[in-house]
């Protein structure tokens, strides 16, 4: 399965490094290439001479070794990789990843991957369970980084709780997983809107909502993953770009839906931004001036994007996927939005102030198709995007889900 595969293994410095020996093992038996870079942490608990043994390969450790450089560049060493693992992956290097920190070899490499990463949290519990570990995850999740584990059991401090890494075995299967689900939508096309609108009333003052975009850029890394070209329109949001995706950076309703019109023809779309429904019917040129009463704002609607694609003729997308943002009758008005609006599935979701979900990290969400609705539970945004983006590869590539 993983014959002719280039992994790229960080080991940093947790007591879980041991696994990481057998990890290397288990990897090469499935025919993959191992090339590993030994942290400064990493070398307190396993040897550079016993990963090159195992590996069959130079051990990197030295960020300014001038033979190492002349030999293999640390930024060749990511680029070169098929998938870059972390195993351990500590509290201290998942806290670096997020910031960005370069101090050694390993945090560079990581720093400069241009391949997928794959993590391994180990740690002990209270580590694993404090805000700050929590944050860094969020953020390393939000842009892209898979985990495994970690695993409840006993940890090295004769306590018992979540922090022990996934054991070698387990971390393989995550890996040719992830080979498997990279190629199901290769060669397709997708389209992700994202964010609010921001509608110009005046060159300072707009009218806008409370998307914060983490969804629809969700779905756009886990379209991407699964091997689909994607084009992410998004409005403005604090949301990085996520890599491997081409973004198409827009503010108002009218934009958005030239710039989906351009991205035409895709194999699916999904409208996961939150357009404004209305506009000033006339722009301001400069900021309006208080004057002791309100100004008369008329307001005018703007296009209808999911109901556009919808009616795009032979140029519609095989698959169109809505979103219904609602603060009640969640279910009925997004059966209801469906059918109105002529698309495939309806994704709906409470935001509601009480949920949480706008600017949240987790949501709820009801799948509405013609068949039926599955009510989902709640669940963190990057795994509705991973879930739905596996619904939406089953729809368009069925036949990929066997494939190996």
């Amino acid at each position: 399965m993983l014959s002719g595969k280039r992994i790229l293994l960080v080991i940093t410095g947790g007591i879980a490094a041991y696994k990481s020996l057998i990890l290397i093992r288990r990897l090469r038996e499935r025919g993959a290439a191992v090339r590993c870079v030994l942290s400064r942490g990493g070398a307190n608990f396993v040897t550079p001479l016993s990963v090159a043994a195992l590996s069959h390969e130079k051990v990197y450790q030295d960020q300014f070794s001038l033979v190492d450089e002349a030999e293999m560049g640390h930024l060749r060493l990511s680029q070169e990789a098929d998938l870059v693992v972390v195993a351990p992956a500590t509290a201290d290097i998942l806290s670096k990843m997020a910031n960005g920190i370069a101090d050694e070899l390993a945090t560079t490499v990581l720093l400069a991957a241009a391949a997928p990463i794959l993590i391994a949290p180990a740690m002990n519990h209270r580590m694993w369970n404090h805000p700050a570990t929590v944050a860094n995850l969020d953020l390393l999740e939000a842009r892209g980084v898979a985990r495994i584990g970690p695993m409840d059991g006993s940890l090295a401090e004769d306590e018992t709780g979540t922090g022990r890494m996934a054991e070698p075995e387990q971390i393989v299967t995550a890996i040719e997983a992830h080979f498997r689900q990279s190629a199901r939508l290769a060669g397709l096309k997708a389209l992700v809107t994202s964010g609010p609108t921001y509608e110009a009333i005046d060159p300072v003052r707009f009218i806008g909502n409370r998307s914060s975009g983490k969804q629809g850029h969700a779905i756009a890394r886990a379209l991407a993953a699964l091997g689909a070209d994607t084009t992410l329109v998004a409005g403005p949001t604090a949301e990085p770009d996520p890599s491997g995706v081409t973004v198409v950076h827009i503010e108002s309703a009218r934009e958005m839906l030239a710039a989906c019109e351009r991205a035409l023809p895709v194999d699916v779309a999904v409208c996961a931004a939150a357009v404004s429904d209305w506009r000033t019917a006339d722009t301001a040129g400069a900021k309006i001036k208080k004057m002791g009463t309100p100004p008369d704002l008329a307001l005018t609607e703007n296009p209808d994007i999911l109901k556009t694609l919808c009616e795009a003729g032979n140029r519609r997308p095989r698959l169109v996927v809505g979103f219904a943002a609602e603060t009640e009758h969640v279910v009925a008005n997004a059966r209801a939005k469906r059918e109105r609006k002529g698309c495939d599935w309806i994704v709906a979701n409470d935001v509601a102030p009480a949920t949480g979900t706008f600017g949240g990290s987790d949501n709820t969400v009801h799948l509405v198709t013609a068949e039926a609705v599955e009510d989902w539970p709640r669940m963190t945004k990057q795994d509705v995007a991973t879930e739905l983006a596996d619904r939406i590869a089953a729809r368009l590539a069925p036949a990929e889900d066997t494939a190996e």
